[in-house]
């Protein structure tokens, strides 16, 4: 949860790679689902990925092509990861009272 008039970072870029962010004013809002839901999305393709890619690694017969694209899917499965982390990481920050 964030503090009212925080805003959010957004697991996705916009125009040119810059960061996309929402206003928290309204958590339970459509657009903050809809933020909740593409998270889960990426966060689940990042762990099929992974399990492919473990796949793949236990195979001696996966191509090199094979494992360039599954490299490539993964860096930008773990880009998303690293968004949401560090999403998650600042509403937590901001939502918990600090004690002294």
């Amino acid at each position: 949860m964030t503090a009212r008039d925080e805003l959010r970072l957004l697991s996705w870029s916009g125009s040119e790679g810059k960061p996309c962010y929402l206003s928290a004013d309204d958590q339970g809002g459509y657009l903050s689902r809809l933020a909740d839901n593409i998270e889960a999305a990426q966060l689940g393709t990042a762990g099929e990925l992974l399990k492919q890619a473990s796949e793949a690694l236990d195979d001696q017969d996966t191509d090199s092509e094979e494992m360039q694209r599954l490299a490539k899917e993964l860096t930008g499965a773990l880009r998303d990861v690293l968004r949401v982390a560090t999403s998650r990481g600042h509403r937590l920050a901001v939502s918990e009272p600090h004690c002294i």
